[in-house]
């Protein structure tokens, strides 16, 4: 995993400690519960820590005690202007929710709690308003730590954060949400405080050495989880939780001097708990000596807090399920132990795989196979997915940027995802085509299987009506399969997924241009599917219900095994549909890849071991596979079931299911026809063929000529926190011209209303055919946030006309993209303004509109940018999911360039 190390740079670490109250109970109705005299104890010593971590110089800490929030935004405030390489905010005090919501509120030393049917915190502030501060900081690195109450309440905010605020902010969280914890005698820091700063200041082997984010995260998790909370009845484990910044990149904090075993001092006895009334994840005790069930002494003196319950009983998701989910160890083995953390795997799969491959995984998680003789979890996995094109370019020609990335335009981390430790292909055609010529320098092996583990057939999944029942009517080349659609409803559609997103959707592609004797714009232009295609094939099937008349006539290209499956919408308002199978489409063989990066050898062999373990339950293969039929059968009822139960089939046989026995070509009891399949469709598509492939997506990617593309920045005063760096809005639009070439022609306008004035953009970008790297120098040195508020409506409509105009030609693709963080919608409301675009965008329905909200809900129905981007046939983006990846891929699909 790459390290980010701010050695060296500004940066700038901001301790806020609230020890003391004004407003305390009994004495004041409205008060907090208490002082907290541990909070002093924990500024010192973490303070302390810093200093001698090398990552801080003495004037970059800063240590603050509040008594109002006006003196924190202060200092927030400085440190965020201060801070170019790590910004880190530590807070520790009286932590709040209210009784009707979730949200975590920070008490600063004048607080007051108001009673009501929601409580009203006066002299708090907001965390999710902390968190919008921090997203506008100059620092590549952002990392908070809080120690209070409710402190896990905090996930919620980090989940909704924009995407790029995601990939440079870390969060350490001292409790699980909806948990307090004892304030202690006030002699000594809090138990989760007391443990950071050991790790801090001896390093995690206690003998020194570098402490990065996300070691020190599970490390911390591991020591607290041998203890309960005890402000609940009944007491739950104690969980502290963490949220590492989703680039992947690991975090340097500390890097104390490495020390010899002989020359370390005694250890000392854990301190007694200070609670900050808060939440902290669990502190290292020396604990109880061998054979003993004693708890450590300072845990029996934790006692509840007196004075009103400030949160709602809501409920905690049970234990299990959430340890399922993410892979996290058990919390004790069988002999009363404390679990360590599981080694964590990375596992990238294809976007119509992951579904089944993630049910898989969480089987795994709670297998035998995966559990000590101790009961402890030896293995988490981590299930991904990502574009399948995107996927094989950067294993290609991106292993360098994915273990170091340089440059925005070109980050896998971002982009994909961690560095996996297993890859999982739609096809085993991709791993072909992911491997670099022999004389390339690369920085990744691929070891595959030689054969895949499933199968699955492409197929015409065809509305039951029209479909043909004779066998010899359901099996033939594609060409004449749809021919004979079109004869039965002379207004039969077909679509397939979109062929850079899925594996399936790229094999659908190889043939329908019948192994390149097609022309490509030719076949596209015969699709003419509305809008942009599915990313999906859950997508695609989900998307039809939504138009009765098109759904039951239109046939889609899909892998068989959703017929099985099923999608994730009402079955009951799609019609029934009937698989008919092409000879002419390679069909998706799901094959297990180990994927090793040169240079991590630190823990290679416990690397290793795991994946071979999980190797050899998912597909029965395998050096751990010791006893063949039994090892099978081990599968069989494990991984293989999983890809069994969703309608895979053998592929050692393809007419056979999984199954359930030693052989995993024994019948499972799945029956192919109970789900409008054939259990013997008669030969099926010989395999898929690299090259094949490789034509296919570049003639798909062709077949529509140079594109034209306009994109729309707000540029109003309500962005200028969302401006700055890679992750601000000019830096998204500049990443996303890696999807243009030298002969597709596109400009910016910047989005701002003068006053008086009736031109409602300006230009920073002319429209025309650029250099990227010229056109990125010139939306970094050009555009600008002002102080006026934008029209929306009237540049989207003045964007709309001028597209018109310039695509008299007739002559490829056009696309609008307005990126905005959605503050000046209301404008939309004003006499009609939406409506009037909405007939406007419909008019011209061949110039999609891509709206990009940088608000997290900016695309959820019933919003203008949703409305806006159906009504034009183009997609609505939100920081819902990966914003900036996405519209890449938006862009890309219309221009020439460099697409992944």
């Amino acid at each position: 995993m790459a390290r980010f190390d701010p050695r060296g740079k500004a940066n700038r670490a901001l301790l806020v400690g609230v020890p003391a109250y004004d407003f305390k109970q009994p004495g004041h109705p409205f008060g907090v519960s208490g002082d907290l005299g541990a909070v002093e104890q924990n500024l010192a010593a973490l303070q302390g820590a810093l200093r001698g971590g090398g990552v801080f110089a003495e004037d970059g800490i800063t240590v603050a005690r509040p008594h109002t929030v006006d003196e924190f935004d202060r200092q927030l405030d400085a440190a965020v202007e201060a801070a170019e390489g790590l910004l880190l905010l530590y807070f520790s005090g009286h932590g709040a929710v209210p009784s009707t919501g979730d949200e975590l509120w920070l008490l600063m030393r004048r607080a007051t709690i108001v009673p009501g049917d929601e409580s009203v915190f006066r002299g708090a502030t907001p965390w999710k308003g902390v968190l919008t501060v921090l997203s506008r900081a100059r620092a590549e690195q952002v990392v908070v730590i809080l120690d209070c109450c409710y402190a896990g309440n905090a996930s919620a905010a980090w989940n909704g954060l924009g995407t790029a605020q995601r990939q440079r902010t870390s969060l350490l969280m001292s409790v699980q949400a909806n948990n307090r914890i004892d304030a202690g005698d006030g002699h000594s820091p809090t138990p989760y405080t007391a443990q950071l700063v050991r790790f801090l200041s001896e390093g995690l082997s206690g003998q020194g050495g570098e402490v990065g984010f996300v070691e020190l995260a599970q490390e911390l998790w591991a020591h607290m989880a041998e203890h309960h909370t005890t402000l609940r009845e009944p007491a739950e484990p104690w969980e502290p939780q963490s949220r590492a910044a989703a680039s992947g990149a690991d975090v340097l904090l500390a890097a104390p001097p490495v020390r010899s075993p002989a020359g370390l001092p005694p250890q000392e006895p854990d301190p007694a708990p200070g609670g900050s009334g808060a939440g902290p994840s669990s502190p290292q005790s020396p604990g109880p000596g061998p054979g003993s069930d004693r708890r450590p002494d300072w845990l029996g003196r934790l006692r509840p807090l007196t004075g009103r319950r400030l949160a709602a009983a809501i409920g905690v998701p049970a234990v299990l399920a959430g340890l399922a989910a993410t892979g996290i160890a058990a919390l004790g083995g069988g002999d009363g132990a404390p679990c360590k953390p599981p080694l964590e795997l990375r596992l990238l799969t294809d976007p119509d795989l992951e579904p089944t491959v993630r049910e898989a995984a969480e089987g795994y998680l709670t297998s035998a196979e995966n559990t000590s003789e101790g009961g402890c979890r030896r293995t988490g996995i981590t299930v991904y997915s990502a574009g399948a094109a995107a996927a094989v370019a950067a294993f290609n020609r991106q292993s360098d940027p994915w273990q170091r990335p340089v440059a925005d335009d070109t980050n896998p981390q971002r982009d994909i995802g961690p560095q996996p430790d297993i890859w999982i292909p739609g096809s085993s055609a991709s791993v072909d085509r992911a491997r670099t010529a022999s004389s390339e320098r690369t920085y990744v092996a691929l070891e595959a299987d030689p054969e895949p583990f499933a199968y699955s057939p492409v197929v015409l999944a065809v509305p039951q009506d029209p479909a043909a029942e004779p066998l010899a009517e359901r099996v033939g080349g594609l060409a004449a399969l749809t021919e004979a659609l079109r004869k039965h409803e002379p207004k039969s559609e077909v679509r397939r997924t979109d062929p850079e997103n899925t594996d399936a959707g790229l094999l659908a592609t190889v043939g329908l241009y019948g192994a390149g004797t097609q022309d490509p714009a030719t076949v596209e232009h015969g699709l003419a599917q509305p809008g942009p295609p599915s990313r999906t094939g859950g997508d695609l099937l989900c998307s039809l219900p939504d138009d009765d008349i098109a759904d039951k006539r239109t046939t889609v290209l899909v892998p068989e095994f959703l017929l099985r499956s099923g999608v994730g919408c009402d079955s009951t308002t799609r019609v029934r549909r009937m698989a008919e199978y092409p000879v002419d489409v390679p069909g998706l063989s799901p094959t297990f890849v180990r994927v090793r990066w040169p240079g991590t050898e630190r823990d290679k062999d416990a690397r290793d071991n795991a994946v071979e373990r999980f190797h050899t339950w998912l597909t029965g293969k395998g050096a751990a596979a010791k006893n063949g039929a039994k090892a099978s059968a081990s599968a069989v009822r494990g991984g293989l079931a999983v890809f069994g139960n969703d309608g895979f089939r053998s592929a050692s046989d393809p007419h056979k299911p999984l199954g359930n026995g030693a052989d995993p070509s024994a019948d499972n009891g799945v029956v192919f026809s109970s789900f409008g399949a054939l259990d013997n469709p008669g030969p099926l598509a010989a395999p898929a063929v690299p090259a094949a492939m490789t034509a296919a997506l570049k003639g798909y990617r062709e077949a529509n000529g140079p594109g034209r593309v306009l994109f729309l920045l707000d540029s109003s005063g309500s962005m200028g926190s969302l401006w700055e760096g890679p992750g601000g809005a000019p830096g998204i639009i500049s990443q996303s011209l890696a999807g243009l070439g030298e002969q597709d022609e596109y400009g910016v306008w910047a989005v701002a209303t003068e006053p008086g004035s009736s031109r409602v953009y300006s230009e920073v970008l002319q429209f025309g055919k650029h250099r990227r790297e010229e056109a990125q120098s010139a939306i970094t040195a050009k555009a600008q946030v002002k102080d006026l508020e934008a029209d929306p409506d009237k540049a989207l409509v003045a964007a709309l006309d001028y597209m018109r105009q310039h695509g008299t030609d007739g002559r490829g693709p056009q696309l609008i993209v307005y990126l905005t963080d959605d503050e000046d919608n209301n404008r939309f409301s004003e006499g009609g303004r939406l409506g009037a675009l909405l007939l406007s965008a419909r008019a011209e329905r061949r110039i999609p509109v891509v709206m990009a909200s940088l608000d997290s809900a900016g695309c959820d129905k019933g919003k203008p940018d949703a409305a806006v981007s159906e009504a034009s046939g183009g997609r609505c983006l939100d920081t819902k999911s990966d914003l900036v990846a996405r519209l890449r891929d938006e862009v890309a699909r219309t221009g020439t360039g460099d697409q992944g």
